[in-house]
């Protein structure tokens, strides 16, 4: 997701630059102030509590802003990202945010701070209030505010400064000219973000055909624990005796040697944008392990793509596949391949799920011929790409 906070003192523009950059990378728009306004309006309880703090220049309870953004953050599931204005104002309210996202598996990209000189932002305001009819936009209240926000605020530019992430944008000039330059860095991160995808299905699928021809189009990591696994077994190391005894059997290898091998291909690409897994995770707990993994690298999975096929198609595939140079041990017998694909219909499901609930999972048609399932894969990772990029 791309996640951005607007930041600046009163008055630096940031409601009018967000209009802009909703609709240019359609976002979710998040403005507390605005909300709260509107609870006012219509004299709810949230509004009330809030009201007199408000008109005399404060900020809201963290209480009450952790209320609004959950509700609206939930509320939109399907967005591209969010865009929060003037949220986080306290270095506080910067570690509850950091908390929110992370309970939706994601994170804040960057925040953009306008930067403006006070005098000019008192003239604003008080140009604003001639008719926007805020109690807020006097003079006493507005000088008021902006101590407040030096006070309050300037710490949360180090908070992210510290993570490199906080980005000082001049705000004097044109509108369009302020857009550019918020657009310009945004570019910037964006070319930064990693694109990590799962390609799930069931043995015989076609997966590993499939991820590598991706790898390569979208100039992503390829990582396959079979492969990994049979290296391992291959050299004789001590993973691969104890890998060995499961995969002969058809089952899946401990997770401790699964995190260690993959934590292995990760550190190997250091340049890397993103990756691409081949059949990992195949179970829930294995979905858990790689959400830990990337969220370690500051980064999450970007969606799966599964790659739908039948019993019946994938035993075929299997049994072919037995008969040439890349026959997997596994495919040599009949009742292994049939345990295999008994497994993947027993744990499927529920990683399917997991990733369902994040709105990261979608299915591909995986009949026909290995051209034409690449260009349906093809649509939906560039989808997957646009979301993030």
């Amino acid at each position: 997701m791309l996640n951005i906070a607007l930041f600046g003192p009163p008055g630096a523009g940031k409601g009018t630059q967000s209009i802009a950059l909703i609709k240019k990378y359609n976002l979710t728009y998040i403005a507390t102030g605005d909300i709260l306004r509107q609870e006012i309006a219509e004299g709810t309880l949230l509004g009330m509590e809030a009201k007199e703090i408000i008109d005399k220049g404060g900020l809201a309870t963290d209480e009450t802003i952790v209320q609004i953004l959950e509700n609206r953050i939930l509320a939109n599931p399907d967005s591209n990202g969010i865009l929060f204005d003037g949220f986080p104002r306290t270095v506080v309210q910067a570690y509850i945010l950091e908390g929110l996202l992370l309970k939706l598996n994601t994170s804040l990209m960057c925040m953009l701070s306008l930067e403006v000189p006070e005098e000019e932002l008192i003239e604003r305001m008080l140009e604003r209030g001639k008719t926007s009819g805020r109690v807020d936009d006097k003079e006493d209240v507005i000088r008021f505010r902006l101590q407040e926000y030096k006070n309050k605020t300037l710490p949360v530019a180090a908070f992210y400064n510290e993570k490199k992430k906080f980005f000082p944008i001049n705000g004097v000039g044109k509108l369009d000219d302020v857009l550019k330059r918020l657009t310009k860095v945004i570019e910037k991160n964006l070319e930064n973000v990693w694109v990590n995808i799962v390609l799930y299905g069931s043995p015989g699928a076609g997966k590993g055909t499939q991820a590598k021809k991706l790898a390569d189009k979208y100039n992503l990591v390829y990582i396959s624990t079979g492969e990994l696994l049979r290296k391992e077994i291959e050299n004789e190391t001590e993973m691969g005796k104890i890998a060995k005894t499961f995969m002969e059997k058809g089952d899946i290898v401990p997770d401790e040697i699964a995190i260690r091998l993959i934590e292995g291909k990760i550190k190997m690409h250091p340049a890397a944008k993103g990756f691409i897994f081949k059949g990992y995770p195949s179970s829930i707990v294995q979905a858990y392990i790689l959400d830990g993994l990337l969220q370690r690298l500051g980064t999450s999975v970007t969606g799966m793509l599964e790659i739908t096929s039948t019993t019946l198609q994938s035993i075929k595939r299997l049994s072919a596949r037995a008969k040439t140079q890349s026959a997997r041990v596994y495919d040599l017998d009949p009742e292994i391949i049939i345990h295999r694909l008994e497994v993947y219909e027993k744990k499927s499901p529920k990683v399917a799920e997991y990733f369902q609930k994040q709105n990261k999972f979608s299915s591909v048609n995986g009949e026909g011929s290995s051209e034409e399932v690449f260009q349906r894969l093809c649509l939906s990772v560039e989808s997957l790409m646009k979301k993030v990029r």
